[in-house]
């Protein structure tokens, strides 16, 4: 089969022939009909995450159809379309596994980290791993579902608000044009931040009913002459923008953090007192969340803007997601 695999921490993404991989017991073999290329597969190709063996194959936002099962798998089937995300299997040993909090399993699997993931014609997966694929999803669109659309429909469906709470998502990229759809199907007032007027129109277009442009507005002044925010979910990678927002919370506001940074937010134990704030963080979800998020957006019409390159360019896409040329989501689809 044609893959595309880092060889060593810090190498070059290379197109490569391997043998096509037989599945284990408990796994299933999957042929690859698309997989996004998400931010945090930085994480293998700069070898920012312990314990990676390499030469390994990147990619954690798969479709495709089971060709074959192994040994012991009963719930899935040959010809069955799948999805693999963030959430690569769990095992079932821990004290999270026994109490069926697999998402916080000490020793989680990761798909394209822990095992080769779906920069391949071919991937193995464990079957605990899987989500199934409504039949209304186009692959290369459902591709990205599976990290930034599980992240962003999970954080806002347990965010403890409900319909026609005010709730700001901060970015309109690859995870906030998905945020957009999310929050505004669930029924909340949807506010879109974003430093520029260059995504406003598509804001309106993917559902939100307010638009502030960080650039000429504060954004916590701005939130607040909405009446504050139920929740402002952030999705841009920016620290600094994050901390000019939390003012814009109202009462009982939760600031929820989904943007990977590595700086500080700023934000003083006045601010979280007097408005009786919160700040938490959301991961991705189990093979469930994922299945649930899919079936959402096929129910609602929650569509990821895409590009497509065929496995060969996957260096291109790549430097395209990680400069940020990207508009919105990248994805490779072998045989294109």
């Amino acid at each position: 089969m044609k893959a595309v695999q880092v060889t060593h921490a810090g190498g070059p993404l290379e197109v490569v022939e391997r043998p096509i991989p037989e599945p284990g017991a408990g796994e299933v073999r999957i042929k690859v009909e698309a997989c996004g290329i998400c931010h945090s597969d930085a994480f293998v190709k700069e070898g920012a995450f312990p314990g990676i063996q390499y030469p390994r194959i990147p990619g954690h936002e798969i479709i495709g159809f089971i060709d074959a099962i192994g040994d012991g798998v009963h719930t899935f089937k040959p010809g069955q379309r799948v999805g693999v995300g963030w959430h690569g299997g769990h095992c079932f040993h821990c004290e999270a596994c026994r109490a069926g909090d697999f998402v916080n399993c000490s020793n989680e699997k990761i798909a394209g980290i822990s095992y080769d993931g779906g920069y391949a014609e071919y991937m193995v997966a464990p079957e605990e791993a899987l989500a199934h694929v409504p039949e209304a999803l186009n692959s290369a669109e459902a591709a990205p579902l599976l990290c930034a659309g599980v992240t962003t429909f999970n954080a806002l469906r347990h965010a403890d608000a409900t319909a026609g709470d005010t709730v700001a998502i901060l970015g309109i990229g690859g995870l906030g044009h998905l945020a957009v759809q999310y929050a505004r199907k669930m029924g909340m007032r949807t506010v879109a931040l974003s430093h520029g007027p260059e995504k406003k129109s598509q804001a309106y277009e993917l559902g939100a009913h307010d638009f502030i442009d960080t650039s000429k507005q504060n954004p916590a002044t701005a939130l607040q002459s909405m009446g504050g925010a139920r929740i402002i979910l952030a999705t841009a990678p920016n620290s600094a923008a994050i901390s000019a927002a939390i003012g814009g919370l109202g009462r009982n506001g939760r600031l929820i953090v989904v943007g990977v940074d590595g700086e500080p937010i700023d934000v003083s134990p006045l601010q979280l007192i007097s408005g009786r704030h919160e700040v938490r963080g959301w991961p991705s979800g189990t093979a469930k969340d994922s299945e649930e998020t899919l079936e959402f957006s096929a129910l609602f019409d929650v569509t990821p803007k895409i590009e497509t390159y065929p496995l060969e360019k996957a260096a291109q896409a790549y430097e395209r997601m990680i400069s940020n040329k990207a508009r919105f989501r990248v994805v490779l689809v072998p045989g294109q």
